[in-house]
C-alpha cells in the first residue's frame, strides 16, 4: 500500500473565497480496481479511516479522501460553515484528482454519517461520474429532530449569531467498542464541541433538498446503517431507500450496531459486504 498526502486549493464561486484541504491517498500495488471517493463525518477527519483504506487497497481498490473545511488538518473553523456547498467543492476537487490520478478505473462514492449527507448532495449534480454509491448512517434524520419552531428560531440565530454552539454530539453513540470511544475522545483532530447554529441550518436544509430530489438519483447504491444508531436515525436511510430513483438500491439495517459501522465489532462483515458489492457494480 503507498501512502500519498498534501493539500489542494479548493475555490468556493458561492462564497468568493478558497480554502485549503488536507488530502490523502492510498493506492493498491498495481493497477487499481477501482476507486473510493471517501467522503468522512462531522467533527472527524480523514486519518480515521486508515483501517478502511488498508482493507480496501489490500483488495486491489485506491482510497482517495479529504478533511473537510474546518475539520482534521483543513482550514475552516471547527463546527461551522458558511454555505453546505463548501463541503461539495472539496469532494469535486477529490474526484477530479482522482481521475487524473487512476485514469478510466471505475469510481466509487462513499459517505459516513455528514459525509453521507454530503455524498447523497453530491449525486443530484454528479451522478454520472460513479459506477455507484455507497452511504454509512447518512445524517438525513434524527430521533432528536427539531420541531419546526425551533428550526425556524435556529434559522435567525443562524443569521444573527451564525457561530453560535447548538448542539454537541454524545461521543458514546460513536461504537460499542470503548477502546474506539477513548481513542475519539483522546484524538486531538477530533472536534468534540458544538455544531454551529448555521452549520445545523445548513444541514437540516440540505437533507430536506436531498429527499426532495431523491428521485433524480440512479445510479447503483448500497444504503447501510446501524440499527441502534443514536446519532443519525436508520429511518433515514429507509426513506432515502424508498424515494431514490435507482432501479439497483439495496439498504442493509444492522441489528445492534452503533453510528459508526466501520468501527463497531462486526466491521468486518460491513467491510464483506462492501467488498462483495463493489466487486459486483466495478463493470
Amino acid at each position: 500500500m503507498k501512502h500519498c498526502m498534501g493539500y489542494i486549493d479548493v475555490a468556493h464561486a458561492a462564497t468568493g473565497r478558497s480554502s485549503r484541504l488536507f488530502r490523502q491517498s492510498w493506492l493498491p500495488d498495481g493497477e487499481a480496481r477501482g476507486v473510493l471517493i471517501l467522503v468522512h463525518g462531522f467533527g472527524e477527519h480523514s486519518g480515521r479511516y486508515v483501517h478502511v483504506a488498508r482493507y480496501f487497497t489490500e483488495r486491489g481498490f485506491a482510497v482517495y479522501t479529504i478533511d473537510h473545511e474546518g475539520h482534521g488538518k483543513s482550514d475552516g473553523t471547527p463546527g461551522y460553515v458558511d454555505r453546505f456547498s463548501v463541503y461539495l467543492d472539496g469532494v469535486s476537487e477529490l474526484v477530479h484528482r482522482a481521475r487524473a490520478e487512476q485514469g478510466s478505473a471505475p469510481l466509487f462514492l462513499v459517505g459516513h454519517s455528514m459525509g453521507g449527507l454530503i455524498a447523497a448532495a453530491y449525486l443530484e449534480d454528479h451522478q454520472d461520474e460513479f459506477a455507484g454509491c455507497i452511504l454509512s448512517g447518512p445524517a438525513l434524520a434524527s430521533d432528536a429532530a427539531p420541531s419546526s419552531w425551533l428550526r425556524a428560531i435556529n434559522r435567525l440565530l443562524s443569521i444573527v449569531l451564525p457561530k453560535l454552539g447548538i448542539i454537541r454530539l454524545d461521543a458514546t453513540g460513536v461504537s460499542r467498542d470503548t477502546n474506539v470511544v477513548e481513542r475519539y475522545l483522546a484524538d486531538p483532530l477530533v472536534f468534540k464541541g458544538k455544531l454551529t447554529a448555521r452549520l445545523v441550518d445548513e444541514l437540516l436544509g440540505q437533507a430536506d433538498t436531498v429527499m426532495a430530489n431523491a428521485g433524480r438519483i440512479r445510479l447503483p447504491i448500497l444504503l447501510l446503517h446501524g440499527e441502534a444508531d443514536r446519532l443519525t436515525a436508520p429511518s433515514g436511510s429507509s426513506a432515502l431507500y424508498e424515494a431514490v430513483g435507482s432501479d439497483d438500491k439495496t439498504l442493509r439495517i444492522y441489528p445492534g450496531l452503533f453510528h459508526e459501522i466501520f468501527n463497531e465489532p462486526e466491521k468486518e462483515q460491513v467491510f464483506t459486504d462492501m467488498h462483495t458489492w463493489l466487486e459486483q457494480h466495478r463493470t
